[in-house]
């Protein structure tokens, strides 16, 4: 039995828990604001692009143990899996930071360097793209925990609760595939075309519906992989 602190019969969380989930939400709902950077603005895409970076080094201090653990320890396939995305995003992470300050015309506009501003861009876009559907895919591999959370706050029976996830996942990942050829994703993410296209006519809640239902399919894509893998470890 745990001799943790309780609320209302359940184990009280953990301030740094917390701390952690709410970093997550903030960076999620961040990455989802930089995607219609034009609709939003120049100035609050640099802002927000600013935040996320910050959070980003805040979220790893707050997980240094897993990275001082990288290279200990029985690696599964899972493990494998999961290690791979976190390079990959530190990657995109740096590359769109460094890009976006070479391209900043308001929040860094001090820092210029002349003709390296086609190569910023192919890079931005590149790491943008890549970035949101990995760390997508990343929020995928740990949305069991999530999963956890709202099964407890949904007083329904187990099984009647595992069908209306399953028909939400369906009509999600529907959606999303939908959202991702009308919204030309994979065109952006292999540089097929160099400048994204916005219809500044339609409402920036609707963009973002899309969005976030690309960034749901990938986490069902994620969450799903994960669990194969886990059962095969």
């Amino acid at each position: 039995m745990s001799s943790g602190k309780t609320i209302w019969g359940k184990p009280e969380m953990k301030p740094k828990i917390k701390l952690k989930i709410c970093i997550d939400i903030l960076m999620t709902a961040a990455l989802l604001f930089l995607m219609p950077y034009e609709l939003v603005g120049r100035v609050a895409h640099e802002w927000i692009g600013t935040e996320i970076f910050l959070l980003f080094i805040l979220h790893h201090i707050l997980n240094r143990k897993w990275t001082a653990h990288m290279f200990k320890g029985k690696y599964t396939k899972f493990r494998i899996l999961q290690t791979i995305l976190v390079a990959a995003i530190f990657i995109s992470m740096i590359g769109s930071m460094v890009s976006g300050i070479l391209l900043s015309e308001y929040v860094f506009a001090a820092i210029k360097i002349k003709g390296v501003a086609n190569m910023a861009r192919n890079i931005h876009m590149l790491c943008a793209y890549w970035g949101f559907i990995l760390m997508s895919l990343h929020l995928g591999l740990h949305w069991n925990m999530f999963l956890k959370m709202l099964d407890r706050k949904i007083h329904l029976p187990a099984g009647k609760k595992k069908y209306i996830f399953r028909i939400l996942a369906g009509v999600i990942a529907a959606y999303g595939c939908h959202a991702f050829i009308k919204r030309q994703i994979g065109s952006y993410m292999f540089l097929k075309k160099h400048f994204v296209f916005f219809d500044y006519t339609e409402p920036l809640v609707f963009f973002m519906l899309d969005y976030i239902a690309i960034m749901g399919l990938f986490i069902i894509v994620g969450y799903y992989f994960s669990m194969i893998l886990r059962k095969k470890s």
